[in-house]
């Protein structure tokens, strides 16, 4: 079980919240959920209802579209973050490529926190952007 101290560490280190002051930091490590996962499990299934984000505290994760890989992703990325903004279908399946910790945020609590502190939300899209000028260089 991970520490709420430990939670803010890690989330110290991940690119979302990497701006975000301590403190706040303590509040969002609040409404963290540990999560397991086996190796082959998936996350999420394209279209499924985007209710939660996902940050990797440790494993690997593949994200694709039917037979596509659109992304690997390991230790303090996340997946997710775009329904949890507009609540959409998810657009991707993601499936544990190793044994898998995550911790997850739910739509409901995270939409408190941003509404409190928009430089949250300034963090998210700055990930979303790079990932955008990712995928148009490919």
């Amino acid at each position: 079980v991970i520490s709420t101290v430990e939670k803010v560490l890690f989330l110290k280190g991940v690119d979302l919240f990497a701006s975000i002051p301590g403190e706040e930091l303590t509040h969002i490590a609040h409404i963290t959920d540990e999560v397991e996962y086996p190796v082959e499990a998936t996350i999420f299934t394209e279209g499924d209802q985007g209710d939660a984000m996902y940050l990797i505290v440790s494993g690997n994760v593949q994200v694709h579209s039917g037979s596509q890989v659109l992304a690997d992703l390991g230790t303090r990325q996340c997946f997710g973050e775009i329904s949890i903004l507009d609540a959409e279908p998810r657009s991707a399946t993601v499936s544990a490529t190793s044994e898998l910790t995550l911790l997850k945020i739910q739509q409901s609590d995270f939409g408190e926190i941003l509404a409190e502190k928009p430089e949250i939300a300034q963090g998210i899209i700055k990930v979303l952007t790079r990932r955008l000028r990712e995928a148009n260089k490919r």
